[in-house]
């Protein structure tokens, strides 16, 4: 009953009249079918008393949303150009907008000028609002004496901040044992949540693989608003506007999940969040080729480097369940922009060493040699521990290889120079990234003399497993590709590989 949409229905196109390209479909019959309130206002443009009326039934009806159809006139005023395609996105022009000004009784001859009159009666907005505001006020400092216990989850919820040990239930991995990030991530969202009531979501009707379902929370309600876990249907565009609703309203802290390959359906909302500063939290599960037997279709690639294109938007792909769990606390802790967690569907091995406070800089050493490193392994999520087992194979040949683990392009970059150098120094550059992704933007951390294990094309139909080995992602790849780059560090600039 919120929501009230005026829609403009004045029929024209930038192209032309909208009966060349939507001619057979009843708008405002649709919308009566969707079970909304529906309004009408034939002469948007001439009856300002109309609107207004529809506005205030509209107001009355708390149980639904309402729609109210205005048929307006584009250009409205304009004896030369009203209702055509050409006033849709073009000016006037001086000649024109005379005419129009004629034609409306508009006596200001100064451009954007405002009349005294017009002035005082937009005042009255502000005097109302100011009066709203204090009648707020004196109810808000009420309801405070009275509920001070709910004053307190109040401010938490509405200022971002977060209560004294949110995070302390968040399991504890240990290293040895194997789990999917997916289901470290589900078991930290379900630990946050116990501590953080005002934390809601789901998904587009993948929680029972996206592992976005809060306990027994149960299911959101339309009629009550009870329930903590929204079923958003087969709808990823529609659920990420609905997220960034929530963010722009406050109060809520929401996060939403579908498969990684999805992402593609939520670009604009995603993109929107990140141009806005919502803080809104994607959950993106079954990140890579190593989904297996669903083929291309569902194996994202390009995915990683697309959404890292857009501004604003931290995106997290974690090596194990420790990393899981620092990025799950980093997305609670960012509230001026989207974070993105992505998650893989296998198991992956808790990693001995693996170290939060590295992933809360976007990059870190997992694992160094013993002597100098001629080569650093540079990798992200389930290819991390690829590059754990390949550093062994070098070692055994000779070879004394860094491991970096970088599950955020965008932290990394945010962290001072001496922090980058130290953990890839710059008189290393035999460097070889690995992702099961395209290779697109690795360079910037390889730098020209190094190499990278990636993904420049579409997946195969296999078992996970099988689809990685026989796409590369292998150790013995990986060794030649390092011995490849291998440089002696004293002499940068030799080209001869180290064995």
């Amino acid at each position: 009953g919120k929501l009230i949409w005026l829609y403009d229905d004045n029929r024209i196109t930038i192209d032309g009249d909208t009966s060349i390209a939507f001619s057979g479909e009843d708008v405002a019959a649709r919308f009566e079918a969707y079970g909304w309130h529906l309004l009408r206002v034939e002469e948007g443009d001439h009856d300002i008393g109309a609107i207004d009326e529809a506005l205030s039934a509209a107001r009355a009806e708390s149980g639904r949303p309402s729609l109210i159809v205005v048929r307006t006139t584009i250009g409205f005023g304009s004896p030369g150009r009203a209702n055509t395609p050409g006033v849709h996105g073009s000016p006037l022009g001086a000649e024109e907008l005379a005419a129009t000004k004629e034609a409306l009784g508009w006596t200001e001859s100064a451009p954007f000028s405002v009349p005294e009159a017009a002035r005082e009666h937009f005042a009255k907005g502000v005097e109302r609002g100011c009066r709203a505001h204090e009648e707020w006020r004196e109810c808000f400092e009420q309801w405070s004496k009275e509920f001070p216990d709910l004053l307190k989850l109040w401010y938490f919820a509405h200022s971002g901040e977060l209560p004294e040990g949110w995070d302390g239930e968040i399991p504890v991995a240990a290293p040895g044992t194997a789990i999917a990030t997916r289901k470290a991530s589900q078991q930290a969202l379900n630990a946050i949540a116990a501590r953080v009531p005002w934390l809601v979501g789901g998904s587009a009707d993948l929680a029972a693989s996206v592992l976005t379902r809060l306990g027994d929370e149960g299911d959101f309600d339309a009629a009550s608003g009870a329930g903590r876990n929204i079923h958003f249907g087969i709808r990823e565009h529609a659920m990420g506007a609905i997220a960034n609703g929530f963010a722009y309203h406050g109060g809520l802290r929401v996060f939403v999940g579908t498969f990684f390959v999805f992402s593609d359906y939520m670009r604009p909302p995603a993109r929107l969040a990140a141009m806005c500063g919502l803080p809104v939290i994607y959950v993106w599960s079954h990140d890579s080729v190593g989904l297996g037997e669903d083929g291309p279709t569902h194996q994202p690639v390009e995915h990683l480097a697309s959404l890292r294109a857009i501004p604003g938007l931290t995106l997290l792909r974690p090596a194990d369940a420790t990393e899981t769990a620092e990025a799950w606390r980093i997305a609670m802790r960012t509230t001026e922009g989207p974070v993105g967690i992505v998650l893989s569907r296998q198991a992956l091995p808790v990693l001995e060493g693996a170290e939060p406070s590295g992933v809360r800089r976007g990059a870190y050493v997992l694992s160094d040699s013993e002597g100098p490193a001629r080569a650093i392994l540079i990798a992200t999520g389930s290819e991390v521990s690829l590059a754990l087992d390949a550093q062994e194979r070098l070692a055994e040949r000779g070879v004394a290889t860094r491991v970096v683990s970088m599950p955020s392009w965008e932290l990394f970059e945010s962290q001072p120079a001496e922090y980058r150098d130290s953990v890839l120094p710059p008189e290393i550059r035999g460097r070889v990234a690995i992702e099961a992704g395209v290779s697109q933007g690795w360079h910037r951390w390889t730098g020209d003399g190094g190499a990278i294990v990636a993904l420049d094309r579409f997946g195969m139909s296999a078992p996970g497993s099988e689809a990685l080995e026989r796409l590369g992602f292998s150790v013995g790849n990986v060794v030649r590709m390092v011995e490849s780059v291998a440089y002696d560090t004293a002499d940068p600039y030799s080209r001869a590989p180290k064995r």
